[in-house]
């Protein structure tokens, strides 16, 4: 009677073992599979930031490079006006430097 009781109990150990790694055999790849998904998840929202960054990247890139244009054709506008006032003025001035320079050089000093 001993020995079939030990039989049963051990029949049940074993059978209690089986269920425990079954269990834990599950819960492994429920963890294995969580982690895929988490990882599936977490690669696309980097696709989804890095597109988006590159979007706004471009984004101002193309503004900029707009601005750049539009910012030399304001600076040869300006340039070529600043040089329009400058030929001008020498222009009306230049017979006064001429005059000036020739009661300098004309002048004789003792």
């Amino acid at each position: 009677m001993e020995s079939s009781r030990q039989g049963g109990g051990i029949q049940q150990l074993l059978a209690a073992e089986q269920e425990a790694q079954h269990i834990v055999n599950e819960a492994r790849n429920l963890k294995t599979a969580r982690l895929k998904q988490a990882k599936e998840e977490a690669e696309r929202e980097i696709a989804q930031y890095r597109a988006q960054v590159e979007a706004d990247f471009q984004r101002k890139l193309e503004e900029t490079s707009g601005d750049s244009g539009a910012n030399v054709k304001r600076l040869e506008l300006e340039t070529e006006a600043k040089i329009g006032n400058l030929t001008g003025e020498s222009e009306r001035i230049s017979s006064d430097v001429v005059q000036m320079l020739l009661r300098h050089v004309t002048s004789v000093k003792n």
